[in-house]
């Protein structure tokens, strides 16, 4: 049975928290050394995986991957995570010219070989790839900023480099279902500034061309948009995705009445403010009040409402779990 159905039918409330960085903390190794080694980046999955009971395994949410592979620089340190510096793309002329990278650009091959060492070590629980949605991709490749202003004023230039960045995403996404991860989660934050009609645009109609390439049975896609505040939930919905993934700015059972009840819906503990500044016992406390909210929706997987940051207290991730494992006995 595929993770997905697990989750509708399961008796117990399942925690997936979107978290790598606990594992290459406690395996004393640094974010730089995880991000340019696919051993490392394992090991730390396989370490939550044997020490947590999550539902599913997770790989770094790293944006920067795919914009480093089409090459824009990336500025790695020992302790932060990733970050694109300076801009790659800036008119139609820069944006033909640009290629779709392989699969041997930048980083790619490290990441490619962590979800293959997961696949092939860790048995018992679903192993979920990540990657960057084109729309979050295309912004760092043309700037954040300059985006924002290019849909409506270049929309044809914005238009082929989504194109383009969609390929290359694809392409990945397939590669990523070869080695046999059961799913990927689609991280799409940037998308989260449009409204609906411009999230449909120049979003979902890339990601739904992607689902429509790699979903399956046997692999789901999981579309991640922390930017939505609630006025794109519509939009992530019409990508096709089989789950969703919300940040910590909306309200989860107000989504959760918007949400399909056959598609899986996760989120939303801020990893900040919740995981890394709060007490273990507001940890907890904030666990319990999300779980007793969301009871009467089937299709709720509790979350992160993104990727837990470096340097959280291993104290609140234990409180956590401890919370979720109260609420199901």
């Amino acid at each position: 049975m595929k993770w997905t159905d697990q989750i509708l039918n399961s008796r117990k409330r399942l925690a997936i928290p979107v978290m790598t960085h606990p594992g290459i903390e406690a395996i004393g190794r640094t974010v730089k050394e995880a991000v340019t080694d696919g051993q490392v980046h394992y090991e730390a999955i396989k370490y939550l995986s044997d020490k947590y009971d999550i539902a599913a395994c997770t790989a770094i949410m790293d944006l920067t991957v795919e914009a480093e592979a089409f090459g824009a620089t990336a500025h790695l340190t020992d302790d932060e995570v990733p970050s694109i510096t300076g801009r790659l793309v800036s008119d139609m002329e820069s944006v033909e010219a640009l290629a779709v990278p392989g699969m041997d650009a930048g980083r790619i091959a490290e990441y490619l070989k962590a979800n293959r060492l997961a696949v092939e070590n860790i048995k018992d629980k679903p192993i979920l790839s990540g990657c960057i949605g084109p729309y979050s991709l295309a912004g760092r490749l043309y700037d954040m900023s300059e985006i924002m202003v290019g849909i409506y004023i270049e929309p044809d230039t914005i238009n082929l480099l989504l194109e383009k960045c969609t390929q290359f995403i694809m392409d990945y996404c397939k590669h990523l279902k070869t080695i046999g991860t059961d799913g990927v989660i689609i991280a799409e934050p940037a998308a989260g500034l449009l409204s609906n009609d411009d999230c449909l645009e120049f979003s979902t109609k890339y990601v739904k061309q992607i689902v429509d390439a790699v979903q399956d049975d046997n692999f789901t896609v999981v579309l991640h948009n922390c930017g939505n505040t609630g006025q794109c939930t519509d939009a992530m919905i019409a990508s096709g995705a089989k789950a969703l993934h919300f940040g910590n700015q909306i309200d989860m059972t107000e989504t959760l009445k918007v949400c399909p009840p056959d598609i899986i819906v996760m989120g939303n503990l801020d990893p900040v403010s919740v995981f890394k500044q709060a007490t273990a016992e507001e940890v907890a406390a904030a666990t319990t009040n999300l779980l007793e909210q969301t009871k009467p929706y089937k299709n709720f997987v509790i979350s992160t409402g993104c990727d837990i940051p470096p340097h959280v207290p291993v104290e609140n991730i234990e409180a956590f779990f401890a919370a979720v494992d109260k609420y199901n006995s």
